[in-house]
């Protein structure tokens, strides 16, 4: 069992710790329990990936306008596009540094939108927002985008872009990392896993590794990474299963 499971490991960034792990082989077939399969990861010399302390990246600007803070902490969503969090992080490089943004769907986990730039101005925001509406929709009435009080989140062309897709922003109160805890909780496991983690070695080089890199991390974040959150699937399965679920209910009312 060594061999797969080192393969299984190697596969997911090798990021995974025992029960996770445990779960990715059940997943695959294996028969295993989780004490073995931690047992066996000493035996091969292998363990999780441990996330980092928080560097704050976004800057407030005092003269800006805020919008209210529509999120109060509460980071469930009873569907798909009903909240996003979005939030800025950065990884230097030889040739300055790369500046992240990522857009993730509440209730799924879903990064539906994200951009790697050399720069933390607004537009950069503004593109991870035209991915998110190229791959969920152009309208969403009802949805709400939160984040902190970042410049680039208090901007007028921020909350017109929104506006366009009928979504509200939502901001939390300055310097209070729980107000965006789960927009941090991604940056967080993005640099535990891709950026400081165990695959990627030595410095990253330019902007346009870091770009590369996160395409990569995003797609195995999206399709194939286990979230504990939604029951140790990925978050395409689990929307998946969602609407496949309401098409059988459609189906089954048609009948009736």
């Amino acid at each position: 069992l060594v061999p797969q499971l080192v393969v299984l490991w190697e596969h997911n960034f090798q990021v995974y710790g025992a029960r996770k792990l445990w779960k990715a082989a059940q997943r695959a077939g294996l028969e295993v329990g989780r004490d073995q399969v931690a047992r066996l990861m000493r035996v091969a010399g292998i363990h999780g990936a441990s996330r980092s302390r928080r560097v704050r990246t976004t800057k407030s600007d005092p003269a800006s306008v805020r919008h209210p803070d529509l999120v109060k902490r509460d980071f469930t969503a009873a569907g798909p596009n009903q909240l996003w969090v979005t939030d800025l992080t950065y990884v230097p490089t030889w040739a300055g540094v790369a500046y992240v943004c990522f857009i993730t769907d509440a209730y799924s986990r879903m990064i539906v939108g994200w951009r790697v730039a050399s720069n933390m101005r607004t537009p950069m925001v503004l593109d991870a927002i035209e991915m998110a509406r190229w791959s969920r929709g152009r309208k969403h009435d009802g949805l709400r985008c939160h984040s902190d009080a970042g410049s680039q989140f208090t901007s007028i062309r921020y909350g017109e872009r929104l506006a366009e897709i009928g979504a509200t922003p939502s901001i939390g109160t300055v310097g209070d990392s729980f107000d965006n805890a789960l927009a941090e909780t991604v940056n967080g496991y993005y640099k535990a896993e891709l950026i400081y983690g165990p695959t990627h070695k030595g410095p990253w080089k330019t902007v346009e590794e870091v770009e590369l890199g996160t395409l990569t991390w995003v797609y195995w974040h999206n399709h194939e990474r286990l979230h504990g959150y939604l029951g140790d699937v990925p978050p395409v399965e689990h929307e998946n299963t969602i609407y496949a679920d309401e098409t059988t209910s459609n189906q089954l009312a048609g009948i009736k």
